[in-house]
C-alpha cells in the first residue's frame, strides 16, 4: 500500500510539474533567463519536496544570493547529515561565463528528469548552481561572443564588477566567490563540474574536457582519476553518440601540430578544489557545434558523472579520505609547474583540414577548416608538468591579526587556526622579499607579481594577543601553504594583498645622519669591514658618498626591519605557546 500511494504521490507532482525548460520551449534555440531559471528551481521543489530543496548562500555582486539545488533522494539535505551517511556529493557549476550556458539549460532537464523518473542514485547527493554569475547573466546580448554559435541572446562574460569569476577563487575580489566558497566548504563534494563552452580551432567533437591536471592532483586521487574515471567518461561518451577529446590547447594555429594539456592555477575553479582534494572538471563544448547539440551533450555527460559516482562511490569516498590525511602529514609541496615537452602521448584526433584562401575583407590569404574534408589523424598531446618551484612546509605560519582580509579566507576555506593569548617575542623564519617581476598592466584589477625572489632570516618578531597560529597538519595544507607562499603562482601575495610592505615608511637626512654613520663606524668594527668588502665587490659605491652613506644606514638599526619583510612567519620548531 506504501507504495503505491508514494507513485499515486508521484503521478501528481509529475502533472503538477509537467512544463518544460524555456531552451526546450524555444524549439532549442533560447537559454533561460536568471528568473525563469531561479522559478523552475523553486517549482521543481515544491513539486518534489522529498528528494529537492533549493538553498541561498550568502550574496553576489548583483545583490542577489547565490542559489544551491540539492537532489538528495532521502530528504536528506544537510551536508554534514549526507557526510554521515557516507553519500558522495557531486557540484555542478553553471553560468560562470553566461555567454557559455550550455550548463544552464542541460541541469535544468538533468534535474526535472531524475526527478520525475526516481532516478536519484541513494549513494549520490547532487548540488546544483544555476548560475553562478548572476551579474553578467543579466547583460545580455547576441554578440559579445563574436566566434559563436547560438543560443539566440545569452549572458557576458564579466559580472558586474567586470571580474572574470573563472579568476577570482583565491583573490576573493567578488561576493559571488565568497559565496561559492561557502557553498564549497559546507558542502565539501568529491567531484566537481564547471560548465564551459570553447573557443578556438574548428573540429569534430561536440565535447572537449579538461580534468584536473593529473600531476598536480593527489597521486591516489590522480590514480582513480586516469586509470578509471576518465576512460569511462570517455567511453560512455562515445556510446552516447558524443565523442570526447582534450581540450584543444593547441601549440600552433591548428591542431595537427599538436596539444598539450591544460595546467590550471588556484585562480581557476578547478584549480581551487584540487587544493581542497577534490578532481574537477572543465568541459567544454565546441562554440561552432548547434546549441541543441552542445546542450544535450552536456545534459549526457552530467548523467554520466552521475552513474560512475554511484557506481564508485565506495572508492571515491575512501580515495578522498586518503588524500585528505595524506595531505595533513605531506611535507614538501609544490608551488609552480612546467610543461615537459620531451614526453608525449599519440592520441588520435578528428579534425578539418586546415585551408588558406584569400580574405574578403583584406585579400591577403586567410585561415579557414574545410568541414567537407575531415579527417582522422594522430596528433602529439603533451601531458607531463613537473614541479619547478617547491617548498618545505614550516610547523605553523604565524600571521598578525591585521590582515584581516586573509585571516577571513583562511576561515572561510576550514582551515583550522588558533590565537595567541598573550603578546610573545617568537623566533621564526621571515622573509624578505627580492627581486620580482610585476605586471605593466593591470590583470583582473591587479598588477600581479610573479618571479618572486626571497631572502629566510631568523629573527626574533614581536607578536600580539590575538594573533593567528596556523599548524600545518591538516587536510587544507595546500590551501594554506600555496596561499601563504609568496613565491607560489597565486599566492595572496602575488595577488596584492601585502603590498603596503613594499614601501619604506622612515628616511634620514645626510647632513644628520653623516655624524650618525661616523660615530656607527666606530664602535661597529664589523660594519666597517662590511662596508669595505661591499665598496671592493662594487668600486662604483667608492664614489658615491650617498652610496656609502644608504649602506652604511640600511645595515643599522636605524633602518626598519619592516621593509619588504613579508609579515607572515614560518615556525620552523615546535615553539611551547600560550593559545586561547
Amino acid at each position: 500500500m506504501k507504495r503505491i500511494a508514494f507513485l499515486f504521490l508521484l503521478f501528481l507532482s509529475l502533472k503538477s510539474f509537467g512544463q518544460l525548460t524555456p531552451f526546450e520551449r524555444s524549439n532549442k534555440k533560447e537559454t533561460a533567463h536568471y528568473s525563469e531559471a531561479i522559478a523552475y528551481y523553486e517549482q521543481l521543489a515544491k513539486a518534489f519536496p522529498q528528494q529537492a530543496k533549493l538553498l541561498t548562500y550568502g550574496n553576489t555582486d548583483f545583490g542577489k544570493p547565490l542559489h544551491l539545488m540539492v537532489l538528495s533522494k532521502q530528504k536528506v539535505f544537510d551536508p554534514v547529515l549526507v557526510r554521515k551517511s557516507d553519500k558522495r556529493i557531486l557540484l555542478i557549476n553553471n553560468g560562470i561565463h553566461p555567454g557559455e550556458p550550455e550548463g544552464i539549460d542541460a541541469s535544468m532537464m538533468l534535474a526535472r528528469d531524475l526527478l520525475k523518473n526516481n532516478a536519484i542514485p541513494e549513494n549520490v547527493v547532487i548540488c546544483i548552481i544555476p548560475i553562478y554569475n548572476i551579474d553578467g547573466s543579466h547583460n545580455r546580448s547576441g554578440t559579445s561572443r563574436a566566434n559563436q554559435n547560438g543560443p539566440i541572446a545569452y549572458g557576458f562574460r564579466g559580472n558586474s564588477k567586470n571580474y572574470d569569476l573563472n579568476r577570482d577563487f583565491i583573490k576573493t575580489d567578488s561576493k559571488n566567490s565568497q559565496a561559492f566558497q561557502q557553498i564549497f566548504n559546507t558542502w565539501k563534494p568529491e567531484i566537481f563540474v564547471d560548465t564551459h563552452t570553447s573557443n578556438g580551432a574548428d573540429y569534430q567533437y561536440t565535447m572537449t574536457l579538461i580534468p584536473t591536471q593529473k600531476d598536480k592532483l593527489n597521486s591516489i586521487l590522480s590514480s582513480y582519476l586516469t586509470q578509471t574515471l576518465v576512460p569511462d567518461l570517455y567511453s560512455h561518451m562515445k556510446g552516447k553518440g558524443f565523442e570526447l577529446i582534450p581540450y584543444v590547447n593547441s601549440i600552433s594555429e591548428t591542431p595537427e601540430s599538436g596539444i598539450t594539456g591544460f595546467i590550471e592555477a588556484p585562480r581557476y575553479s578547478t584549480g581551487y578544489v584540487a587544493l581542497h582534494n577534490t578532481i574537477g572538471f572543465m568541459p567544454e563544448t565546441h562554440m561552432l557545434k548547434s546549441y541543441d547539440k552542445r546542450v544535450e551533450s552536456t545534459q549526457k555527460l552530467l548523467q554520466t558523472y552521475i552513474d560512475i559516482i554511484k557506481r564508485d562511490a565506495k572508492i571515491i569516498g575512501e580515495n578522498k579520505r586518503k588524500a585528505d590525511a595524506y595531505t595533513a602529514q605531506q611535507n614538501d609541496f609544490p608551488l609552480d609547474w612546467k610543461l615537459n615537452r620531451s614526453v608525449y602521448d599519440t592520441i588520435a584526433f578528428k579534425g578539418f583540414a586546415a585551408k588558406q584562401k584569400p580574405s574578403e575583407v583584406s585579400g591577403i590569404n586567410r585561415l579557414y577548416y574545410d568541414r567537407d574534408a575531415p579527417f582522422t589523424k594522430y596528433i602529439k598531446y603533451w601531458d607531463k608538468f613537473e614541479p619547478s618551484i617547491s617548498v618545505t612546509k614550516p610547523i605553523a605560519y604565524v600571521i598578525p591579526k591585521a590582515w584581516d582580509k586573509v585571516i577571513a579566507l583562511l576561515k572561510l576555506n576550514n582551515v583550522k587556526m588558533h590565537q595567541l593569548a598573550t603578546d610573545v617575542k617568537l623566533s621564526l623564519q621571515m622573509y624578505y622579499i627580492g627581486e620580482m617581476k610585476t605586471s605593466t598592466r593591470p590583470y583582473e584589477g591587479h598588477y600581479q607579481h610573479s618571479a618572486v625572489n626571497l631572502n629566510p632570516v631568523m629573527q626574533n618578531v614581536q607578536f600580539y594577543q590575538g594573533d593567528y597560529v596556523i599548524y600545518v597538519n591538516q587536510a587544507s595544507n595546500r590551501y594554506i601553504v600555496e596561499t601563504l607562499e609568496p613565491q607560489a603562482v597565486d599566492s595572496f601575495f602575488n595577488w596584492n594583498f601585502f603590498d603596503s610592505i613594499l614601501g619604506q615608511k622612515e628616511g634620514y637626512s645626510s647632513y644628520v645622519f653623516e655624524d650618525t654613520a661616523a660615530e656607527l663606524l666606530k664602535k661597529d668594527p664589523e660594519l666597517k669591514l662590511k662596508l669595505a668588502a661591499e665598496i671592493q665587490k662594487n668600486p662604483d659605491l667608492a664614489k658615491s658618498g650617498r652610496g656609502q652613506l644608504d649602506f652604511i644606514y640600511k645595515n643599522s638599526d636605524y633602518f626598519e626591519k619592516t621593509f619588504m619583510r613579508y609579515p607572515i612567519g614560518r615556525m620552523q620548531h615546535d615553539i611551547k605557546l600560550n593559545l586561547k
